[in-house]
């Protein structure tokens, strides 16, 4: 994918999309179980700016913190809107990515579901993780319970497609538990811990127009935390199979 595709996906994350209720509850919270994680990690390696929630949550609390981003657009737009932010930010396909440093925290948040080959993506980035090291993927679930009532509705005869929302962001595909495990498997890791993002009961036009309190819609993200198959992304922690 050339650099002038990747900007044709920019105005996706330019924050005038009805979906952006979503990604700020999924953005802001997936960071905060990735810190739990990560006691005493002084450096992270951060794949992609989408939205720039997390850059700004990450770079708050990292001593080192460098993002990898293939779109001028979107890096220029961040740079923008962000001018205060810590990150150094190189500009660069995941694929061409390279440095002698190495992380002790690598995040690829809501990218592998972007790229041509996860695996391949997943596999090469092993070797700027610090020995120890601690590597976060967190993707969108295609079984997340209100795709699933309405398969079961007859609403959506296939969980995995993609909507034009999808395409319009440059998706490629959806993720489960068992596609995701089978990922992570066939490029060398172990899963450490799984877990859900955001317990997602109804679409998002329904749960806007609930008006739920913050105190529910932090209820729904603690509660997903252990269905990772019915919640609306899947946070995979995960180390080389080879260490340890």
């Amino acid at each position: 994918m050339t650099k002038s595709a990747l900007d044709a996906h920019a105005e996706a994350y330019a924050g005038n999309s009805p979906y952006d209720f979503d990604n700020e509850i999924l953005m802001h919270w997936y960071p905060q179980r990735v810190l739990l994680g990560s006691t005493g990690a002084r450096s992270i390696l951060e794949l992609g700016l989408g939205h720039g929630y997390t850059a700004r949550i990450f770079s708050s609390q990292f001593d080192r913190h460098v993002v990898v981003e293939g779109s001028p657009e979107v890096v220029a737009s961040f740079a923008a809107k962000h001018p205060g932010c810590r990150a150094e930010i190189v500009e660069t396909y995941f694929e061409d990515y390279e440095t002698d440093e190495r992380f002790d925290v690598i995040v690829m948040g809501f990218i592998l579901e972007h790229v041509e080959d996860p695996v391949a993506i997943i596999s090469r980035f092993k070797r700027f993780l610090a020995p120890g090291g601690r590597t976060f993927l967190a993707v969108p679930n295609a079984e997340v319970l209100n795709r699933r009532l309405g398969h079961h509705a007859g609403l959506l005869p296939d969980m995995t497609s993609l909507s034009p929302h999808d395409v319009l962001l440059g998706h490629q595909r959806y993720y489960t538990v068992a596609s995701l495990s089978a990922e992570i498997e066939r490029a060398g890791y172990r899963i450490d811990r799984m877990e859900g993002i955001y317990l997602k009961p109804f679409t998002t036009s329904q749960v806007v127009s609930l008006q739920l309190g913050k105190n529910v819609i932090e209820a729904m993200c603690r509660v997903g935390v252990d269905y990772p198959e019915l919640s609306c992304g899947i946070l995979a922690q995960i180390s080389d199979r080879t260490s340890g």
